[in-house]
């Protein structure tokens, strides 16, 4: 009976690692579903051209911009990537930040 008893702690035990597994993830997930949420609802809800006319202004303004404008322009997106939540460091790229600031992302922004 003392050995039953045993087993079934070590089980339930097992079972405490997995539930809180499960929570976390769950959390993970529902704070990246929220942060997409946001960023579909930023960019449909901004007032602007067709999407056809804004391609071809954004086409002729680049023919008139010099190069280092259009490095500024890719350092913006991915700062507002990661102001967004997410990573844009070579590490972790794309994945979720949930500990706070990445010092690898940090230094990459600050290059």
């Amino acid at each position: 009976m003392e050995s039953q008893m045993g087993e079934a702690q070590t089980e339930l035990g097992a079972l405490k690692l997995e539930v809180k597994k499960l929570l976390e993830e769950n959390q993970r997930l529902t704070t990246e579903n929220e942060q997409l949420r946001k960023v579909l609802k930023r960019e449909a809800g901004e007032p602007g051209e067709a999407p056809a006319a804004g391609k071809r202004a954004k086409s002729a303004a680049s023919e008139e911009e010099p190069k280092a404008d259009v490095i500024g322009e890719g350092h913006d997106n991915l700062a507002r990537l990661y102001h967004e939540g997410f990573h844009i460091c070579n590490v972790y790229y794309g994945h979720l930040r949930t500990e706070g600031d990445c010092l690898f992302c940090l230094s990459f922004l600050n290059k």
